[in-house]
């Protein structure tokens, strides 16, 4: 089936402002709906955490393991119900062919908040991972139009969004202004970063060592 595309909003003309191009890739706008809902459900990490923390590590970790071995599967030839074909809609087209590493990085991102980081620096962490960096990307990728040299093709839409997200993410949990400011510039910074899939590795780690520090100030 061929790529679907809706251009100029004419009950909204004003809604296709926002975006980067006059063409909206409906196929594309998909996949990063699915790939974000996955990274979103990250946040569901500190709140199990809170019930059960050793039961969340071991979680964590063998569901990235066991994805890791289902992904190796379907690369083989073997399609594993649900998982291969959830990996195939969340796939962007450089991932085609390839092992892809966003759910790998993306849990072990939050397994080392839990591991290194005690409460709340750790759920700040992992929400800074799953709220700004996802919110980073779809604001980005979709409404993302000033993109200056130093962003390395990232937007500034983009980066503003994911300050905003671990801003109001970082003061829910910590209730301090201050706190929450130190989280939120780290994280925004971390995601400006052209680290691909690997910063769901970096953001989680920086941020929650930028709050232990902040908290002991």
């Amino acid at each position: 089936m061929g790529k679907t595309r809706v251009s100029n909003f004419l009950v909204f003309p004003g809604i296709s402002a926002f975006f980067a191009g006059d063409n909206v890739d409906l196929d594309e706008l998909k996949t990063e709906i699915v790939r974000k809902s996955i990274h979103f459900s990250i946040a569901l990490s500190p709140a199990l955490a809170s019930i059960n923390r050793p039961f969340t590590v071991f979680f964590l970790l063998m569901g990235t393991l066991g994805y890791t071995i289902m992904e190796y599967f379907r690369l083989s030839g073997v399609n594993v119900p649900v998982i291969s074909s959830l990996t195939s809609m969340a796939s962007r087209s450089r991932d085609v062919g390839y092992f892809v590493m966003g759910p790998v990085t993306l849990g072990l991102g939050a397994l080392l908040a839990l591991l290194l980081y005690p409460s709340p620096a750790a759920a700040i962490a992992i929400y800074a991972l799953a709220f700004g960096d996802g919110l980073a990307s779809l604001v980005g990728k979709f409404f993302g139009s000033w993109r200056p040299a130093f962003l390395n093709g990232k937007s500034v839409e983009g980066s503003l969004a994911c300050f905003a997200a671990v801003l109001v993410s970082a003061y829910a949990v910590s209730g301090s202004v201050y706190i929450a400011f130190v989280a939120a510039i780290t994280a925004m910074t971390v995601e400006a970063l052209p680290l691909e899939d690997y910063d769901n590795l970096a953001i989680p780690i920086t941020v929650g060592l930028a709050v232990q520090f902040a908290s002991l100030l």
